[in-house]
Order: structure tokens, then sequence, then C-alpha cells
């Protein structure tokens, strides 16, 4: 299995190589995470509830993230990788800053990744620019 953005508008079918892996795979399309009805909204609680029980943070209380559902939709447009990765670079600064949890400010002081600000460029940044971390 592989995983893509607009893999059918790439290049990756294309020429003799691109007809051997397009022989190889079917695609399917996908789109992000929907929020216009209560099937929609159980789905995306349910993978937060997913994603929350996995954080091994010793401050953090189970429920925080799902009180954020909304939130956690919103700010990545309802991709599901770029979900992940906002939680995961939470959960890394919890981690380097000692608190051991992860809150709403410092979702809010994470940069989203391109694939969010590439399909919706109107998203909000960053509230305050992060500091590299030290080597």
């Amino acid at each position: 299995m592989l995983a893509g953005l607009d893999v059918e508008t790439s290049s990756l079918f294309q020429g003799t190589r691109g007809q051997q892996i397009a022989g190889r795979y079917t695609v399917i399309p996908s789109r992000p995470f929907g929020h216009k009805n209560g099937t929609d909204k159980e789905s995306r609680q349910a993978l937060v509830v997913t994603t929350e029980n996995s954080l091994r943070l010793h401050a953090h209380r189970p429920g925080t993230l799902v009180a954020m559902t909304d939130y956690l939709h919103e700010r990545p447009g309802g991709l599901i990788g770029s979900l992940s990765q906002l939680i995961r670079e939470a959960a890394v600064d919890a981690i380097d800053s000692g608190t051991e949890k992860i809150t709403k400010r410092m979702l809010d002081d994470i940069e989203l990744d391109h694939a969010v600000q590439k399909t919706r460029p109107d998203r909000p940044r960053a509230k305050c620019a992060r500091r590299p971390k030290a080597a």
C-alpha cells in the first residue's frame, strides 16, 4: 500500500516506470475527515481518543484532547496525517519542556505542516515563532 496526495495528477504514473507502477496499484480516493454530521463527528472523536490513549505523558489528563476535538479538526483542516503530526510534535515539546502534558496553547504554538498550508493557505499559522531546538 502507498499513500500520497494528488498521485493521479503527479508524475508518479507517467512514463514507462509510471505505467508499471500504475499496473500494480489501485487508486482509492479519500478526502479530509468531515464535520457535517453526527457520524463524521463520532469518527473524528474516535480518532482523537485513539491518538490520546497512545500518549505516554506523565502529567497529561485523559480527555484533554477529546475536549478539543472540534479544534483538532479545524486547525489541521481535517487532514489525519497533519493531525497526527500536530499531536506528535506537541508530545515531543511536552517531554522537552518537562511539562509532560499537551495544552491548547502548546498546540497553537506549533507550525502546521506543509500539507495543511498547501491545501488551506487561509489556515491560521502558529501564534508565535518557535525557536529551533538545541542540538
